[in-house]
């Protein structure tokens, strides 16, 4: 199941709070094609993941799209230019009890949370 850390979490939801007005709707982490992700604004449908913050429905994510990022996190890097969405993915590897999981910064969102 996809991750999103906590910052994330409370810049999304700075983010829902402040653009989006249509009662019921919610941020929407949707498939750009060709490795990309975006944010869109939608209400629930059958199937979605729902991801919570602070007791309230946040973010939805299909339930396919769900899957397959199995192994991402969403997560926030402070710029000079405000807070960007990054994805960062955890490295396929083996299972061993010795292994680590490591980290790798992916790609930016192209959409700024300001």
């Amino acid at each position: 199941m996809i991750e999103i850390t906590e910052h994330a979490k409370q810049e999304l939801n700075r983010l829902l709070i402040a653009k989006v007005d249509w009662p019921g709707a919610l941020l929407r982490l949707i498939d750009r094609g060709k490795g990309k992700l975006g944010l869109g604004i939608d209400i629930q449908k059958p199937g979605d993941l729902v991801i919570d913050y602070d007791s309230k429905r946040l973010i939805l994510v299909e339930a396919d799209l769900a899957e397959n990022l199995a192994h991402i996190t969403l997560d926030v890097d402070d710029t000079p230019d405000g807070p960007e969405l990054v994805i960062i993915e955890k490295a396929q590897k083996s299972s061993t009890v010795t292994e680590c999981v490591k980290w790798k910064p992916l790609t930016k969102v192209t959409y700024s949370l300001n």
